[in-house]
């Protein structure tokens, strides 16, 4: 039987506008000029003025070239006409001293590859998004809820996690193999599953990593050999083989012919005396305004009773367009602004000296409650911004990290850890290495009391293998 209900509920509604927005807080500043430079095409409502620094330099030219304008002055010069003929030709200041060789991407050549696959030709955003979103040692950080939310926002397609997995199966099999994989223990097991799985080492090596990863990453040798029946001689076998897989797809043999990308900052931070002086690396809203001409074609179309009606449609979303736009650069900026000073502000020491050791805890909940935005719009305005600072260029997302309470109640930041447990493995023997519970040890001795299962996690965060592994590639 049909029967009809009322009902009444709450919808949160996110328009366009907002999305929009949202994509211009992720963007950094090279990725924003590219944005700048479309809508400039895109939109003739829109316009670009020139800073003062190029109006002056354009100025500079144009009274150069007037110097020169008065034949008297260069028809009778005593330059030889071979060496005028010579440099007509060769200009010898922007030649070279060695040729430069074009050396591609790590990225774009996975990105080639995915091209032969059986893949529809409108699913290859999907494929590029996630080799775009794979770090610089070949690995991938996000789940794959994550990045299907993500590509979802982004590209406007509905994805699904199924669909990100399936995707990244495809790309793991591309060379460098194992690219995508998110984690050390994923690449490793990746390997092992290549091999002849009915050899008896690739076997147990593959048990070890599934099942026995823990106790594999505190060394507890003794344990495993207990709880898989192994001779001593088996384990070590498995363990050397353990120790000739690669830690992550892109080696430093691969990586190191790759080009050295230049960083643009997003923030510049000048220390002056007793003050910390902060700036945008380049304020783009200053330089953009809506053309007059373009606003004074509104305003007689509007008055113009028999002006076609998609006519004065078109001219004014235009203009609304590009009003938008313009506050939408603003509003990034002010924001931007405001964020970077609460951080500047709550890291005062360490942007002094540079010291990692003077870093403090801090989580995107606090700049937010400071600033008074939400949590998106912090992550979203820290996300792959970097800024230039006395004692060199910094990402911002390595300032946020979690704390750590000493032996003397004050509260530190788990980067001094990390920095401290690379220290002592750096000068350990390299033939009798710490082993995590010495590394447990060593940093109570130093006043700081940390369990050995979180050694273990900061070391693997750093891709540094367990004592064993070292000790067998020393």
């Amino acid at each position: 039987m049909l029967n009809q209900v009322q009902t009444q509920k709450q919808q949160h509604t996110i328009l366009p506008q907002q999305i929009e927005l949202l994509n211009l807080f992720h963007l950094n500043t090279l990725a924003l000029e590219q944005r700048i430079q479309d809508e400039l095409s895109e939109n003739p409502a829109l316009e670009e003025v020139a800073s003062s620094d190029e109006t002056a330099s354009d100025k500079f030219n144009k009274d150069k070239v007037q110097d020169f304008q008065n034949w008297e002055e260069y028809g009778y010069d005593d330059i030889p006409d071979y060496n005028a003929e010579y440099n007509n030709y060769i200009n010898t200041d922007k030649v070279p001293e060695k040729p430069l060789a074009e050396i591609p991407d790590f990225r774009e050549e996975l990105k080639k590859q995915c091209r032969f696959l059986d893949v529809p030709e409108d699913r290859h955003y999907l494929f590029d998004f996630l080799i775009d979103s794979i770090n610089e040692n070949g690995f991938l950080e996000q789940d794959a809820e994550e990045l299907a939310s993500e590509i979802s926002f982004k590209k406007k397609v509905w994805t699904e996690p199924e669909e990100v997995e399936e995707a990244l199966k495809q790309i793991r099999e591309l060379e460098p193999s194992g690219a995508g994989c998110r984690s050390v223990q994923e690449f490793m097991l990746f390997q092992l599953r290549r091999m002849n799985v009915k050899r008896p080492d690739v076997r147990t090596a593959i048990v070890l990593l599934e099942h026995h990863f823990q106790d594999l990453r505190g060394c507890n040798l003794e344990k495993l050999r207990r709880q898989l029946n192994l001779e001593d001689d088996e384990i070590r076998i498995v363990l050397h083989l353990l120790a000739h897989l690669r830690t992550r797809p892109f080696t430093t043999e691969v990586s190191s012919i790759q080009a050295n990308p230049s960083i643009l900052p997003d923030f510049i931070v000048v220390d002056e005396g007793e003050t910390l002086e902060l700036a945008l690396y380049r304020q783009r809203s200053s330089n953009l305004h809506i053309s007059q001409s373009w606003m004074e074609m509104v305003q007689q179309t509007s008055q113009n009773a028999s002006m076609d009606r998609s006519t004065k449609q078109y001219l004014r979303s235009k203009l609304s367009s590009a009003q938008w736009f313009i506050n939408a650069i603003q509003q990034r900026e002010n924001n931007m602004m405001k964020i970077m000073r609460a951080i500047v502000d709550m890291q005062y020491d360490y942007f002094k000296s540079g010291d990692i050791l003077t870093l403090k805890p801090m989580k995107l909940k606090d700049i937010a409650d400071k600033v008074k935005v939400d949590i998106s719009t912090v992550s979203r305005l820290t996300c792959n911004k970097y800024a230039e600072t006395p004692f060199g260029t910094i990402l911002l997302k390595d300032l946020f990290t979690e704390g750590i309470v000493n032996q003397e109640g004050n509260n530190i930041s788990n980067k001094v850890i990390q920095n401290i447990i690379a220290e002592v493995i750096e000068a350990e023997d390299k033939k009798a290495p710490y082993t995590d519970r010495q590394l447990v040890t060593i940093l109570a001795e130093r006043g700081y009391s940390i369990a050995r299962r979180t050694v273990a996690k900061y070391r693997e965060l750093m891709n540094i293998p367990v004592a064993q592994v070292r000790g067998l590639w020393n």
